[in-house]
């Protein structure tokens, strides 16, 4: 079962970050906010191999076909798929060798997914990427949404970046969330969830800043 972190506005998590004006008015803007932190791990870095270089919508279409094939996302259920299959529900023939990487890795004991809290973030980082066609951003995802760290930031993250360009009125997204963190540390995660959902809200597409906006 998967396991919900509610993070509230009077957290001393999210008044840390709220050191930052901007930031302050869009947190006040979104209010609580809720982390959820995945139980299969495995299905997670699924998720994220299959969201490579894809639309969300469009990844998380895969994603459900590939469920409604293969029932619970395992080492078995996914070794059981055959290439073709895989591919007929829109998976890459890049993206299809890049989850027999993982299983493979899984089922040799290269890596175990359930070992991984006892390390720190670089540790973990270092330990996933060791398999072709997991990235740092996937590991990044990862400590989040499965390890539950707080203090992630992905600054290659496209929707972090632009997020921040237009909360700062920023050019360069990369730039913006290097700079900027500086006032969110060591709650990196908590603003990027309130970032993220600036962009799941449409705020950034509807609206020309967070003062529009309040």
């Amino acid at each position: 079962m998967n396991k919900q972190i509610k993070l509230k506005i009077n957290d001393n998590k999210v008044q840390r970050i709220c050191k930052d004006t901007e930031l302050r008015k869009l947190v006040s803007y979104i209010g609580d906010i809720n982390l959820t932190i995945s139980s299969n791990r495995l299905d997670n870095l699924i998720k994220s191999i299959i969201g490579q270089l894809l639309s969300p919508k469009s990844a998380n279409t895969i994603y459900q076909r590939l469920i409604l094939i293969s029932g619970e996302i395992t080492t078995e259920s996914l070794a059981s798929l055959s290439d073709e299959s895989l591919k007929e529900i829109g998976i890459s023939r890049q993206k299809i060798s890049y989850i027999r990487n993982l299983v493979f890795a899984l089922n040799t004991n290269r890596v175990n997914l359930n070992k991984l809290d006892k390390l720190d973030n670089n540790e973990v980082i270092a330990t996933l990427t060791q398999i072709k066609g997991i990235g740092k951003w996937t590991a990044e995802m990862f400590l989040i949404f499965s390890l539950g760290r707080m203090n992630v930031l992905s600054v290659g993250d496209i929707g972090l970046q632009r997020a921040c360009k237009w909360l700062y009125k920023e050019t360069d997204g990369a730039e913006c969330l290097i700079n900027k963190s500086t006032n969110w540390e060591p709650y990196f995660s908590v603003a990027s969830l309130y970032l993220w959902e600036s962009v799941n809200r449409g705020l950034i597409k509807n609206f020309n800043s967070i003062d529009d906006v309040i």
